[in-house]
């Protein structure tokens, strides 16, 4: 097909260190989606809502802010685990904080050790030690969360107070959120580095124990919010990789985890908990009902129907809020932009169904690049996928021109047995030739009319409707240049578009009745196209086949199939032209032999039906054709079938069938 010199597509811009920061537009479809949820927002939702923004802003009274936290956080301490005693450092003060004490960044993994040690001790904390826990996060958050993961993978007691302090202050969870992401983003462990140089390997699991927790608390904390897209994909992700596989180390250090937490859940099944509680923070009630109700959840959990409850729980998701899903998709496309891609074909699954919530002037050339890789995939899933992204693609006109130039490779696609691909790749050509700036090719118009005429015979109607559509596209589409080798095409294709006028679906009826109508104009041909508009189908069938007697066997053959249509009106019509065919081929026996062996087949089924009669009324004067030629070359003389057959006369087979 002909299309415009376009740019090279845009990349993505890939985010360093596993931990992205929030892009400009994600954060402007974000900020739509906070004020669309609070312009729904009951009166007791406002105040759940507002409860977390009031813990934020409790710092402003220390001695309020003090209590109330220790009252809160220390409750389980209340019964603290046996342990032997033992000597502890002193944390450090408030004030310590500052450059004077802590003059070089590698001190702060110490300092953390320090302040874990003293929460799990039995005795009570110091008032001043939450404040440092916020204070030392504000000026190193890396540094702290990495330790503290460290130290405490499987979120023991001590980690969860100061996990939910550093939750308690918008402003310092969201400094912490982006090392966390960067855990889980990798699988089964993400290396990471604090200052003090060490750069062990840390648990993905240990920071979704620590997103768990925080999602306990009465509040959710507003990073949360901003940082919901990454999450969701970060959770799905271990969903998914957890029910796949689960390395020994991993196994082991979940062991450790139940045996503390007294958890009975499996890895992948508590990643879809934590991932149902951020939309239950999120207020996505409706999305929670339908995926319970169309068992969705448990169908996430299997590795053969992931994909498919990713891309319900995209369809569901995009009815609560279209800027959630924009966000997510964002997510999705920086992923699949990696050379080698994970959790590939689920993250397909969901982009396609959010596909036209985002802006494809923006986006469209990214995700053209990205359907077009996985068009190319051995996996049959991936190859619908990208299909499916490419109908969406299709329908908007820029990107229609874009696509032209995977004409050849959707042409190898209906030659294909798989009737969903077929379905998928007729959409996309419709598409793109409604498209009326668009132009076939003089290459492409041949090669596609060839592999659209078997498809009117397809076994779906709706394939045959399409193929019959799109053929009348391809002739009012071609290139002035690209006409002439294709007449002889159409030419071909005019007894079958006749034959599917009788067909007794109404649809394809109709469409092959406009396509030969146009197929006509194609070939100049107004006598014909008279008789087909004065309702005068078998002169219209007459003529066509008439005009070229040398063209009488090919127009038999082509009728042939036909005989086997399940519908009789279809039948009769291919049986009449196979009648006009015969008279035109007086004289060619060999041809004739096969008009005898499939006629007589029908004439075995005894329903009174008019194709019967017709091959009755066929057969009986083939019969007497033969008999009469029998008589000519040996006068005076009759044979039965039988002796005819035992001289080895010639035409005795047609005479035997008859």
């Amino acid at each position: 097909m002909a299309e415009k010199p376009s740019n090279p597509p845009k990349k993505v811009e890939e985010c360093p260190g596993g931990a992205p920061p929030q892009q400009h537009n994600e954060m402007e479809q974000l900020q739509l989606l906070q004020k669309d949820a609070g312009r729904d927002l009951t009166k007791e939702q406002n105040s759940a809502r507002s409860s977390w923004r009031f813990i934020g802003q409790m710092f402003t009274n220390k001695s309020t802010w003090y209590q109330d936290m220790i009252t809160m956080l220390t409750k389980r301490a209340a019964k603290p685990d046996p342990a032997p005693t033992q000597s502890i450092a002193p944390a450090p003060s408030m004030d310590s904080f500052g450059d004077r004490i802590v003059s070089s960044p590698n001190q702060v993994p110490g300092f953390v050790r320090n302040m874990h040690q003293r929460f799990m001790s039995n005795e009570p904390p110091d008032d001043r030690l939450f404040m440092d826990i916020l204070r030392l996060t504000d000026a190193h958050p890396t540094d702290v969360a990495v330790t503290l993961l460290r130290c405490a993978p499987s979120c023991d007691r001590g980690a969860a107070i100061m996990w939910k302090t550093i939750a308690s202050s918008g402003t310092t969870v969201d400094k912490v959120l982006p090392s966390l992401l960067c855990v889980m983003d990798g699988w089964p462990q993400q290396r990471m580095y604090t200052s003090d140089g060490d750069n062990k390997d840390v648990f993905s699991l240990a920071a979704t124990r620590v997103v768990w927790e925080i999602l306990r608390l009465p509040w959710c904390p507003e990073p949360f919010m901003e940082y919901s897209p990454h999450l969701v994909v970060a959770l799905l992700f271990q969903v998914f990789i957890s029910t796949e596989q689960v390395p020994e180390e991993v196994d082991s250090f979940w062991r450790t985890c139940q045996e503390e937490h007294s958890l009975s859940t499996s890895i992948n099944r508590f990643a879809m908990q934590t991932l149902r509680a951020l939309f239950h923070h999120l207020q996505c009630v409706d999305l929670l009902v339908a995926m319970e109700r169309k068992c969705g959840w448990d169908t996430l959990l299997c590795v053969d129907t992931h994909h498919y409850a990713v891309g319900l729980l995209a369809r569901e998701m995009r009815r609560v809020s279209i800027p959630l899903c924009s966000c997510i998709a964002l997510r999705l496309l920086r992923l699949l932009n990696k050379e080698e891609p994970r959790w590939e074909l689920a993250a397909m699954a969901f982009l396609v169904e959010v596909l036209d919530c985002l802006d494809l002037n923006e986006w469209g050339e990214n995700i053209l690049e990205i359907m077009t890789k996985h068009l190319k995939s051995e996996s049959k899933e991936e190859c619908h996928l990208a299909l499916r992204g490419l109908v969406v693609l299709s329908q908007n006109p820029l990107m229609a021109k874009k696509m032209c130039n995977l004409s050849e490779s959707l042409v190898q696609l209906l030659r294909n047995a798989d009737g969903e691909e077929i379905r998928l790749t007729l959409a996309v050509f419709m598409n793109m030739l409604l498209n009326k700036d668009i132009l076939v090719s003089s290459p492409t118009a041949p090669k596609l009319a060839e592999a659209l005429r078997p498809l009117f015979d397809n076994d779906n109607s709706h394939i045959q409707v399409l193929s019959i559509q799109l053929y009348q596209e391809v002739m009012e589409s071609v290139v002035e240049k690209g006409k002439k080798p294709l007449k002889m095409l159409v030419r071909e294709s005019l007894l079958p578009l006749f034959f599917h006028c009788h067909s007794e679906n109404r649809r394809v009826a109709e469409s092959a009745r406009e396509t030969l109508l146009s197929a006509l104009s194609f070939l100049n041909r107004k006598d014909l196209k008279h008789l087909l508009k004065t309702e005068d189908p078998w002169s219209f069938g007459e003529r066509v086949l008439a005009e070229d007697r040398s063209q009488a066997g090919k127009h038999l053959r082509q009728a042939l199939p036909y005989l086997e249509s399940p519908q009789e009106p279809v039948r009769e019509a291919a049986i009449r032209s196979i009648g006009i065919a015969s008279m035109l081929m007086r004289g060619q026996q060999e041809e004739l032999q096969v008009i005898c062996e499939a006629l007589q087949v029908l004439s075995q089924d005894e329903s009174p039906s008019n194709t019967n009669l017709i091959v009755q009324v066929m057969l009986d004067e083939r019969a007497a054709s033969l008999n009469s030629s029998s008589g000519s070359r040996q006068p005076g003389q009759h044979q039965t079938p039988n002796k005819r057959r035992q001289s080895g006369a010639p035409g005795t087979a047609d005479a035997e069938h008859s």
